[in-house]
């Protein structure tokens, strides 16, 4: 049911800010599904199977997260002028787990209550398992224009590995109904499942391209505490991913995508052209605003952050009373900001400025990180950061140096 929820300070019941946003800044938003059928072993998200819900109800979702998109327009009303959101990400859980006219109806809020900006990007995360033909045209209709579908593996041992219930035949037929819905799709894989191998990797690339999606997302396997698959390598049952695999998991996705035509443009995500990036993800790595509508949501808004109580009752409580379900809210100072500018702006192609670093120290400890092959030499002639393939692993050691 998710990591525990950061400590913070209280958050008001009115759910005001206190802070000035700036009208220039981009806004997204974030609407968060937490139903699953089944909750698979590596999950480590705010999701609740049917016998965890403890009086929530799926067929009220819609009704009731509708209550805090309503609060939030009063909230950003006395915070500044409200802003068109430039994107909208339906994730999970499930998303389509839901009727597609639920996800449509919450859309409608959204777009009532802020306006969508012309382009905006309107994704919905989907288990291969629920995408059929009727649902992706009636969420097509309501204006999602891109989907992004949980495939993980082509090869089915490492699905059951990973506890997913779709068959690779199930990611053909949404990719295809997707298409024929004039969807842009993505295709989420993940890598370094216990017993997955460099070939089977490999597969599931080949398999990916195939299905020719606008955009291929990579993620290596990380193992949480209090998942299912924490506890089984715990016991000795299952190996504990490998990083030097993982590693040559990630070498083997960048040479196959790049050579496929994808574009890298941040460390996990390539596409077909910058007209193809999540241009939502890209928000949170950029520092844009957002607000994150749903139980455990978290949300930023003017260098302030909080994020909602975790459990759907608790949240469908709070609003019926007319509260914010806030549950904290938290201003990091100056030096977490940075740290956490460094972490995030170095995930992607265009890196961060080494000129914009604090001192003449933290800027030679990015010289002697390059020296030791830890990020891209490439950064002195370009006068930016960026993390090499591997530097996935080594995100901390930039931190590090910065901070020592």
């Amino acid at each position: 049911m998710g990591s525990a929820l950061p400590l913070g300070d209280p958050a008001p019941a009115d759910g005001l800010l206190g802070v000035s946003a700036d009208p220039h800044t981009d806004f997204g938003v974030y609407l968060h599904v937490p139903f699953c059928r089944v909750r698979c072993g590596y999950c480590d998200f705010n999701t609740y199977t049917a016998p965890e819900l403890r009086g929530a109800r799926q067929d009220q979702y819609a009704d009731t997260l509708l209550g805090e998109i309503d609060l939030a327009r009063g909230v950003l009303e006395e915070a500044g002028p409200i802003r068109p959101a430039q994107t909208v990400f339906f994730g999970g859980g499930t998303p389509t787990l839901l009727p597609a006219g639920d996800l449509a109806r919450m859309l409608e809020g959204v777009r009532e209550a802020f306006g969508l900006a012309p382009n905006a990007e309107v994704t919905v995360e989907a288990n291969p398992d629920t995408v059929t033909p009727e649902v992706v045209d009636q969420l097509a209709a309501a204006g999602v224009n891109r989907m992004s579908i949980g495939m993980q593996s082509s090869v089915p041992h490492v699905l059951a590995a990973l506890d997913r219930t779709h068959t690779p035949s199930n990611v053909g037929t949404a990719v295809a109904a997707a298409k024929s819905a004039g969807l842009d799709v993505s295709l989420d894989l993940i890598y370094g499942a216990p017993g997955e191998s460099l070939d089977d990797w490999r597969s599931s690339l080949e398999t990916a391209l195939a299905h020719e999606p606008d955009h291929i997302s990579a993620y290596a396997l990380i193992i949480e505490q209090g998942t299912k698959l924490h506890r089984q390598i715990s016991r000795g049952e299952v190996p504990a991913p490998d990083d030097d695999l993982q590693a040559d998991m990630y070498e083997l996705a960048d040479e196959l995508l790049g050579g496929a035509g994808y574009e890298w443009y941040e460390v996990s995500n390539w596409s077909r052209g910058e007209n193809h990036r999540s241009r939502h993800n890209l928000s949170y790595w950029r520092g844009f605003d957002w607000w994150g509508f749903g139980p455990g949501a978290h949300s930023h808004v003017a260098g302030l952050r909080w994020w909602n109580v975790k459990h759907p009752a608790a949240y469908a409580q709070r609003l019926s009373t007319g509260s914010s379900p806030a549950a904290g809210r938290e201003t990091p100072h100056a030096e977490q900001r940075l740290l956490e500018r460094v972490l995030l702006e170095t995930r992607i192609r265009e890196g961060m400025p080494v000129a914009e670093l604090p001192n003449a120290d933290a800027r030679r400890a990015v010289a002697g990180l390059v020296a030791d092959g830890l990020v891209d030499g490439g950064f002195a002639v370009k006068g930016r950061i960026v993390l090499t393939l591997r530097g996935r692993l080594l995100a901390d050691a930039v931190v590090r140096a910065l901070t020592d």
